[in-house]
């Protein structure tokens, strides 16, 4: 293999340097104590779903209704992956996200809707349509956006943004459909057998699948453009995302509890184009997303800590994996793991820039620094020759007002 490839520039960071603890960490007890209340909730809401939804549907109904809401989610939760794939969630906060959206907003919303309901029945009101219309929607996206908000507040170091709020809106909300799509699959079976649970399966499987994640990602990427806002608008753009979720779910029950025709009608000149804004919307995220990992790590390029070559690549998920396949091609499968951890933490790399950058007062950030710097000299070495002891300087905070460029610290 040629060493002129324009990713085997060596690129070193200062050994001497101790890389500083996070003054930060979250006492331990802490952590213990706060996974076991997420456990015990978690348990509790999944095994009064498990009762409620078998005694409506019978076993038969709960498996035939898990087997065919799978086929949504393995649609749904890709896509929403696909998206984060240069800067990744924590395997962790994405369970908790597709968890408290499949049982907690779920055991809340079969509650509330039906207290809902009754009331509407007592005002003399079609308790269907009003359930459908105003309930529902109310009720159900507040309960998905506070699993979002649970995030940004408790994981805030892993919400970063546009493309992360829309992330864990949509596995939350995609958790949620899983479970409310095993509920009526399984139910219409019981009630009218397979043509029933066929009917279900087309309405909410196929035709909608990304429905309820189509209405919660309006609040996540309303939150992720007020986190790093300040003043009114840090309240007015979330509060104004999640009206637009209500209005939009509104809007999808209305058509599905109106005459057949009148639901196609709706779906075909409403949701069809909505849903045609929700994909550019998804790649328009992406795209961004792309851009600030190019601006934050060229930062670090013009004081040599990268080529290029290496931040095109590094801001291309096609990049990244022709790089992996030419590290495992010169250095086999070790080589291609410390190509991979490369490219992670550079993608972190990115995102701490970006706070430092933004003036987030949180030391954690430049201890990440300087950690992230460390650790991409250690892997560069599995993959590219010993590096010359040249030490480039790492980016100081740009001047106040700049539109780019960065200072150059006193070595």
């Amino acid at each position: 293999m040629s060493s002129s490839h324009p990713w085997q520039r060596q690129l070193t960071y200062h050994p001497e340097e101790p890389v500083p603890e996070n003054v930060t960490a979250r006492p331990a007890l802490r952590r213990v104590l706060l996974t076991g209340v997420v456990v015990s909730l978690f348990t509790f809401c999944g095994l009064v779903l498990s009762a409620t939804i078998t005694g409506a549907t019978g076993i038969t109904g709960v498996l035939l209704g898990v087997l065919a809401a799978s086929t949504a989610i393995g649609v749904v939760v890709p896509v929403f992956l696909w998206i984060d794939r240069l800067e990744a969630e924590p395997a962790r906060v994405l369970w908790f996200s597709f968890l408290w959206g499949a049982l907690v907003s779920t055991l809340g919303a079969l509650v509330l809707n039906q207290t809902g309901i009754a009331i509407f029945a007592e005002l003399a009101v079609d308790p269907v349509v009003a359930g459908a219309v105003l309930v529902a929607p109310l009720v159900e996206e507040a309960l998905k956006c506070l699993g979002v908000l649970m995030v940004f507040w408790f994981a805030r170091r892993e919400f970063n943004g546009v493309v992360d709020g829309m992330v864990y809106a949509g596995i939350t909300a995609a958790g949620f459909a899983f479970t409310e799509n095993i509920l009526y699959l399984g139910s219409n079976y019981a009630d009218s057998g397979a043509p029933g649970l066929l009917g279900v399966f087309i309405l909410r499987c196929l035709m909608s699948p990304f429905a309820h994640p189509m209405f919660t990602v309006c609040f996540g990427l309303a939150l992720g453009l007020a986190s790093y806002r300040r003043g009114p608008v840090r309240v007015l753009l979330p509060a104004a995302g999640f009206a637009s979720a209500v209005f939009l779910h509104g809007l999808w029950n209305f058509a599905a509890v109106t005459t057949g025709s009148g639901f196609l009608v709706v779906y075909a000149v409403v949701q069809v184009p909505l849903f045609v804004g929700f994909v550019v919307l998804l790649v328009w995220a992406r795209r961004r997303e792309s851009r600030l990992i190019t601006a934050h790590l060229t930062d670090y390029g013009i004081n040599g800590w990268f080529t290029p070559a290496e931040v095109a690549m590094l801001a291309s998920p096609r990049e990244r994996r022709r790089a992996r396949r030419w590290a495992r091609s010169v250095g086999g499968r070790r080589a291609e793991a410390a190509m991979e951890a490369f490219q992670d933490e550079a993608t972190e790399l990115a995102v701490a820039r970006r706070h430092i950058v933004r003036g987030d007062p949180d030391p954690v950030w430049r201890h990440k620094e300087a950690r992230l710097l460390a650790g991409l000299h250690h892997h560069r070495a599995a993959f590219l020759p010993t590096p010359p002891p040249v030490i480039p300087p790492v980016p100081g905070p740009r001047p106040s007002g700049s539109a780019g460029g960065v200072g150059v610290p006193q070595q």
